[in-house]
């Protein structure tokens, strides 16, 4: 099986389809993205490109997403499911069909890198590339160039709106890539979620401060910024960093 994904967007309406492509696009074990405006056409793409995952809308003229996911389950290898609809009243018959998941409309994006978890666990592709491999170096895109970030100077990283920010010893990077790939890509490498938008790097942490409710806020070195820790992962972070 290749180690990355080929997906199918079935959606009667363009705006649909583009937004969600927009939003798979920054997980970079998407190879390649096609798209089908109708049930028809989705099934027939399906025979031809044999899409490993289909995000696929429920209410769509002529043939359903129902319809669509009843048909591909004929065929010898059918595709993973994940059904992309506005109407939450048809959850429980989609299971019907194995899917995978079933996302509302608008797409929430936590719940998204969630979905795409449950889809490279089930196709194998995070253990195939765990394999024997090892990370020296962070590639980040910036306005066509690829850098690569030593992973020892990254002090920090947040989500802000749909971009990461990468904070380093030499300056501020962006990238597409949501903060939950970038937790599992790194949490091997001294890396530890702080809180919903942040992960630091644990080498760099400096002064850790109680705050209220049972949260804290916490400094690292080489950096001004003061980060929030939640309550939730107070615990765990004394754990990793006292003896």
């Amino acid at each position: 099986m290749d180690q990355l994904m080929h997906v199918l967007i079935v959606d009667d309406e363009p705006y649909n389809r583009e937004e969600l492509k927009h939003l798979l696009c920054s997980f970079s074990k998407v190879q390649s993205i096609k798209e089908a405006e109708s049930g028809e056409e989705a099934i027939m793409k399906t025979i031809q490109h044999h899409p490993d995952v289909i995000f696929l809308d429920v209410e769509m003229p002529k043939v359903s997403g129902m319809e669509v996911a009843k048909a591909i389950q004929e065929l010898k290898k059918p595709p993973l499911v994940v059904f992309a609809t506005a109407y939450p009243q048809f959850a429980v018959e989609a299971f019907r069909y194995d899917a995978v998941d079933y996302l509302l409309k608008p797409y929430d994006e936590e719940q998204l890198e969630e979905t795409m978890q449950r889809l490279e666990k089930k196709l194998g592709i995070a253990e195939q590339e765990n394999q024997g491999k090892t990370l020296g170096k962070l590639a980040v895109e910036v306005e066509g160039d690829i850098h690569y970030l030593e992973l020892q100077d990254i002090l920090y990283m947040s989500r802000i709106e749909k971009r990461t920010k990468l904070v380093t010893k030499q300056g501020e990077f962006d990238t597409k890539m949501p903060l939950k790939e970038l937790e599992n890509r790194l949490l091997t490498y001294g890396f530890f979620r702080i809180h919903k938008s942040f992960l630091v790097n644990l080498e760099h942490i400096q002064r850790l401060t109680p705050w209220f409710n049972g949260a804290y806020h916490l400094q690292l070195e080489g950096s001004k910024d003061t980060l929030s820790v939640s309550r939730n992962y107070v615990k765990a972070l004394r754990t990793k960093l006292e003896i």
